[in-house]
């Protein structure tokens, strides 16, 4: 019951505001839809904590430690966006960059995300993953395009191109799974590409097309993750797409990817009984890290500068997972949870303060903490959370981290240290002046709605002070869950 809530009200959400989301009332409706999903996201978290790992419908979705934690994140991130994206969408309305037929498109396609993203973590088939993904790409690129520019059609096709190639070396990369699979599951495409099958049998499957297959998937779904050199599409949807997106889109749409990767990963890596899957991901991941922190110190355009920044804590998240071992995993799912609400609350401070400059260059937006204290420090904290500054959460995320580098990768340690302060360096110069600057005078009519920054924030901070037992219970179990060769 608690799937089937889950998986149905935002597609409800989706059909209803097909029809209805050119209205005035269209916001509340979209935020009503998305508190719907996150109450059932709660139920359905509750009961696998309390019951355990549970199949439904047939095998068809399957829900554990790892993938429900992830699914709780989504709904909460995704009914926090909706509420900020109420005044946000509204004065864009109000200012003519987005007309009502637009406004319709938005809030439907932004319920059939968040339904696709829900598909993509509960379902047991791959292939339906793949499906859900693909799903995903399609409602982004029109979100991505919103405001029909020639600057956010060309990131929009370019979103649309890039994901759809590597979308497709990732189908590739599932059929080969199929392949090795259906000569122990039999043909039926359902049993022989369900997750938990191919699972309890991982170590019979051919380690050569297990190998092969590992390729295509960590191209195609590491392209929807932003891992460089698979990169270029995610500055550019992020900068030009409204706010709202680009907070999911970091906050959500990566995470989904990245976890998929990571479910082909235990797989593989049991399959071939060797780190060689590991050892890819690190190497993707080292190399986003510093690429993105290199990229930081150009940036003129503050969204864009704060999409690069998802870059490099997706490549962190990436060398985490690649590690492997219960401490990497578990600062890897911690590292992912913190960059989820600090992005998004950054994304939503960065709304406000470009809708109040009336641009998006850095140098033209100044004084933020004169002309409005709450959007200036909302911004301002949010940076310091996601520089790893104590005591903020990604602190602690990162020493662990960096920790375990030092003692099972110690190449990596210096290069992960030096990115790191570098792209300290670059954010931080670049936001100071943005919120203690000489006031620019700019003003806008609507005060902004920040409750869900500093909601976020609090969260971020809370868990750099301390982490319930019962969360970090969960986090050990679905630490455990994805195993790894430490």
């Amino acid at each position: 019951m608690e799937v089937a809530a889950t998986l149905l009200l935002p597609l409800l959400g989706a059909l209803v505001l097909a029809f209805y989301g050119a209205r005035r009332a269209a916001p509340e409706v979209n935020a009503a839809f998305s508190l719907a999903t996150l109450i059932a996201a709660g139920a359905l978290t509750a009961r696998v904590i309390a019951d355990g790992p549970m199949l439904v419908w047939g095998e068809q979705f399957f829900v554990d430690s790892f993938n429900v934690f992830l699914v709780a994140l989504t709904a909460f991130v995704g009914f926090t966006t909706a509420l900020f994206s109420r005044p946000y969408m509204r004065v864009e309305r109000d200012h003519g960059r987005v007309t009502a037929r637009r406004m319709r498109l938005y809030h439907s396609m932004y319920q059939l995300f968040m339904a696709t993203m829900l598909v993509a973590l509960l379902t047991n088939n791959m292939g339906v993953m793949w499906i859900a993904l693909e799903a995903a790409t399609l409602s982004t690129v029109l979100l991505v395009s919103l405001y029909r520019t020639a600057a956010s059609l060309e990131a929009a096709w370019k979103y649309f191109i890039l994901c759809g190639v590597g979308i497709a070396q990732a189908l590739f990369g599932t059929i080969l799974l199929y392949f090795a699979a259906e000569k122990l599951l039999g043909a039926d495409g359902m049993q022989a590409l369900l997750w938990t099958r191919l699972d309890a049998i991982k170590m019979q499957l051919e380690p050569q097309v297990l190998g092969l297959a590992f390729v295509f998937l960590l191209v195609g779904y590491g392209t929807k993750v932003g891992l460089v050199p698979l990169h270029s599409w995610l500055p550019d949807a992020h900068a030009e797409g409204p706010t709202p997106i680009s907070a999911v889109l970091s906050g959500l749409l990566l995470n989904v990817a990245l976890y998929i990767v990571i479910r082909c990963k235990v797989l593989v890596e049991g399959s071939l009984g060797s780190a060689l899957p590991g050892q890819m991901l690190m190497g993707f991941g080292i190399l986003s890290v510093v690429i993105a922190a290199l990229f930081l110190y150009r940036q003129r355009d503050i969204k864009r500068l704060f999409a690069w920044s998802s870059i490099e804590h997706m490549g962190i998240i990436t060398f985490a997972f690649g590690m492997g071992g219960p401490v990497a995993n578990f600062a890897a799912l911690l590292h992912m949870t913190l960059h989820s609400l600090t992005k998004s609350a950054i994304f939503f401070a960065v709304g406000h303060a470009a809708q109040k400059a009336g641009t998006q260059m850095m140098d033209d937006i100044r004084g933020l903490v004169v002309q409005n204290p709450t959007v200036g420090w909302g911004l301002m904290l949010g940076t310091i959370a996601i520089l790893g500054v104590p005591p903020f959460g990604v602190f602690a995320s990162e020493f662990l981290i960096l920790t375990t580098a030092m003692q099972q990768q110690p190449w990596a340690a210096p290069l992960l240290l030096a990115a790191i302060g570098i792209a300290f360096a670059a954010i931080f110069g670049q936001v100071q002046p943005m919120v203690f600057g000489e006031p620019n005078g700019r003003r806008l009519p609507h005060p902004p709605a920040l409750i869900p920054v500093f909601v976020h924030l609090g969260l971020v901070l809370l868990l750099g002070l301390y982490i319930p037992p019962w969360l970090a219970d969960w986090y050990r179990g679905a630490a455990a869950l994805i195993g790894a060769l430490p």
